[in-house]
């Protein structure tokens, strides 16, 4: 026995005629294959279209978008708004502003005229008194006792006739004009002219010509002024029968001793000397 006879053989064993064939028909159908590849590939090669899949916006992500806008055009409103309101509210100040400087000027305005009419009616006042202290250092008229007197307060009351001419002057002399333009017209109760009268009526309306404003009833007007004396009489002053404060008539004392006074329905708007009718008392407004 050979030495090497128990040592394996290296060598690999003989294939199969069968898969050696088959073999090589798998080889070469491949490389025709690749070569046919091979050749058809540059003329046949068409483009490569890579298609990029974009990550989807999760409900959740596009809730919260929507609620960011939103709260955006929120804030916009309400700065719009806060502007209008800012504007309006310059705009309305402005107004009031221009409101308040009118009615200011026209309160300025208002309290010169007020204050140029009082001091013209001062004026007007300061010259009737004038006027009247003129008449009364010019005529003082006296009266005479008459053979009665007439006392309705326990006091005799003397009276006297006298010139029917008057020398009044100013207020007094508008007074005594109104009144004696008067005569004839008709008495009647409550009568304030122009063409009847009652005797405080008659007396208010002349008073009213000058400017004074009387009480409307004798009552009042026998204490609407002065207390004087039937003996210092002046033209103007005012004549009453009856108590001071309850006088039931009043006339108007024109000088020389007479007045004028709307009597009665049957003698009416009347100029007569005291004597004819003696008053209780006067006073003096002028």
């Amino acid at each position: 026995m050979s030495h090497t006879a128990l040592i394996p053989s290296h060598r690999k064993p003989r294939q199969s005629a069968s898969k050696t064939a088959l073999r090589a028909g798998v080889a070469g159908g491949v490389l025709s294959t690749i070569a046919v590849a091979g050749a058809a590939g540059p003329a046949q090669a068409e483009p490569v279209t890579q298609t990029i899949e974009m990550p989807t916006i999760t409900a959740g992500l596009s809730t919260t978008v929507a609620a960011s806008a939103e709260a955006t055009q929120q804030v916009a409103l309400d700065l719009e708004t806060q502007a209008n309101q800012d504007a309006a509210a310059a705009t309305a100040a402005k107004a009031a502003k221009k409101a308040k400087a009118e009615a200011v000027r026209k309160a300025e305005a208002k309290k010169k005229a007020e204050a140029a009419a009082k001091a013209e009616a001062k004026a007007k006042a300061e010259a009737a008194e004038r006027a009247s202290r003129a008449s009364r250092s010019t005529e003082r008229t006296t009266l005479s006792a008459p053979s009665g007197s007439s006392s309705s307060s326990g006091s005799s009351v003397s009276t006297a006739s006298a010139p029917a001419s008057s020398s009044a002057s100013g207020s007094a002399a508008s007074v005594v004009s109104f009144v004696q333009m008067q005569v004839g017209d008709a008495y009647v109760s409550g009568g304030t002219g122009p063409n009847s009268w009652d005797c405080s009526g008659l007396v208010q309306a002349a008073f009213r010509t000058v400017g004074v404003d009387l009480p409307r009833v004798s009552q009042s007007q026998s204490t609407a002024g002065t207390q004087v004396g039937l003996g210092n009489l002046q033209p103007g002053d005012i004549l009453y029968w009856g108590g001071a404060g309850s006088a039931y008539h009043v006339g108007v004392y024109v000088g020389g001793g007479q007045f004028v006074g709307a009597q009665n329905s049957s003698t009416g708007v009347v100029q007569k000397s005291l004597d004819y009718d003696p008053p209780s008392g006067a006073v003096r407004v002028l």
